[in-house]
């Protein structure tokens, strides 16, 4: 469940092999689990912090400012601010192994055979070799 990321290919993935990712599920990470690479994100200063429970690792095309990127969550928290703010945060990686965090509104949740995901993961597979 919360095995240190794989350093042996960078921590990326292909369309073929993205189900071998470790998540992190179960608890909200603290420091230490970010410091020992077993999740991507840890949150302070929040109210009620709390793991969401949906399948991990997930297949998601994440909304970046720079356009559309096929990742894999492998983390998702829910938090709530000081104001009563909730946020949905998830912690992906990227098909070159980059660790990203991202809100859950600005990801399409998908599975491994979506086209869209597919050829994002195979466009940045190749920009990487």
């Amino acid at each position: 469940m919360n095995d240190p990321i794989d350093d042996d290919d960078g921590g990326g993935f292909d369309v073929d092999d993205w189900s071998r990712l470790a998540a992190f599920s179960g608890r909200v990470a603290a420091l230490e689990d970010v410091e020992a690479r077993r999740a991507v994100f840890a949150l302070g200063d929040t109210v009620d912090p709390r793991a969401i429970d949906m399948p991990l690792p997930q297949p998601v095309i994440w909304w970046a400012d720079d356009g559309e990127q096929a990742a894999v969550a492998v983390q998702a928290e829910a938090h709530t601010s000081e104001d009563g703010e909730v946020m949905e945060v998830l912690g992906l990686i990227l098909a070159d192994g980059e660790g990203v965090v991202a809100l859950l509104d600005d990801v399409d949740l998908v599975d491994d055979t979506d086209p869209t995901w597919r050829g994002l993961v195979a466009a940045a597979v190749g920009d990487a070799g």
